[in-house]
């Protein structure tokens, strides 16, 4: 494992770091596992966010006695200084630590939201107080959409961009890399499995060891996930004409505008199952028709509940129409349910 440094913030960090929803799956004494066999295996990065659930918990019990070995960063939603004080004081509790390596306002995407979290009584406000005391050494952002991520990296405000960046999401690669890099700024990529849809870590991670300086931060939920993808950092990174067929045949058959799991469109009123349902065709292509039905019934079922209130579009950073995809998704788990019955 190499170690580089974060952006201007004088921290080092390794390579590749740890994404941490995953372990809200886990029970405690398995994530807690995942995350100290990371880092034995090198990885001393490790991101989360207030919204996963325990993962802070979890991650507070890992490092418990060796906080200097690792760098936390957590972020939070809210765009008021009143909320996000609120937040960053239940991180540091739930973190075990008195201080923060890192906190991100997380995905600030539209205009309203640069004007809340920037305007008087707005989250960054707290968050320079807080640093001021001592509890967050580093201000970073998030954001799923290119045009705000370059405002934000432009404004000088950050120390660090967490954006999507993968073989099948590069919008990144033009414009945002090099402006993160003029501007001293560390690019923490998430996503670096477009949101699970990537299936090949070896590609994946080809791909995105070909960009000098970026962070990925995969999610693991496993000690074997974790030796998959560092075995890939102890090898030089060539990529041959076969790899660029397989990325290629990637981008075709998921295109630009696919769910990328990232599950703010969550939770459904009506208890439709979102997420998984919107990868039907994904696992159908994988798995074959047959195998799919049944492995994806539950999910499926919870679909024809959908009352078309459009409420987890409005939540999509990526605008998508989920109704008509999940209904388009639903017509084809029918087809593919009468051929398996017939």
């Amino acid at each position: 494992m190499n170690y580089l440094q974060l952006g201007r913030t004088g921290l080092i960090v390794s390579e590749c770091g740890f994404g941490c929803i995953p372990i809200i799956r886990l029970d405690n004494d398995e994530a807690i596992r995942v995350l100290r066999h990371a880092f034995d295996r090198g990885i001393t990065f490790f991101d989360t966010a207030n919204a996963y659930r325990d993962s802070e918990e979890k991650m507070g019990q890992a490092f418990a006695g060796m906080r200097d070995k690792v760098v936390l960063a957590t972020k939070s939603l809210l765009r008021s200084a009143e909320g996000v004080t609120g937040h960053l004081e239940n991180s540091l509790r739930m973190l075990r630590t008195d201080y923060l390596d890192l906190y991100q306002l997380h995905q600030i995407a539209q205009e309203k939201d640069w004007q809340e979290v920037t305007g008087p009584g707005g989250a960054l406000e707290a968050v320079l107080k807080a640093k001021a005391a001592g509890k967050v050494r580093h201000i970073g952002v998030t954001s799923h959409s290119l045009e705000m991520a370059l405002k934000l990296v432009r404004s000088g405000l950050f120390a660090t961009i967490q954006f999507p960046f993968n073989l099948i999401e590069e919008g990144a690669k033009d414009e945002l890399l090099g402006a993160a890099r003029e501007g001293g700024m560390a690019f923490i990529c998430m996503k670096p499995f477009g949101g699970g849809v990537l299936d090949n870590a070896a590609i994946a991670f080809k791909y995105l060891r070909a960009h000098a300086g970026i962070i990925p931060i995969p999610g693991f939920e496993s000690c074997a996930q974790v030796d998959e993808v560092l075995a890939l950092y102890e090898q030089p990174n060539v990529i041959t004409d076969r790899d660029r067929d397989i990325m290629d045949n990637y981008r075709r058959e998921l295109g630009k505008r696919f769910c990328r799991r990232c599950e703010y469109c969550q939770p459904c009123p009506q208890g439709v199952m979102i997420t998984p349902a919107m990868g039907y065709p994904i696992v159908a292509a994988r798995m074959s028709p047959p195998v799919a039905v049944e492995f994806c019934r539950k999910v499926m079922e919870t679909v024809p509940g959908c009352t078309d209130c459009g409420a987890c579009s409005k939540r999509c950073p990526y605008e998508l129409s989920i109704p008509a995809i999940l209904k388009a998704n639903y017509a084809l788990y029918e087809q593919h349910l009468k051929e398996r019955q017939a």
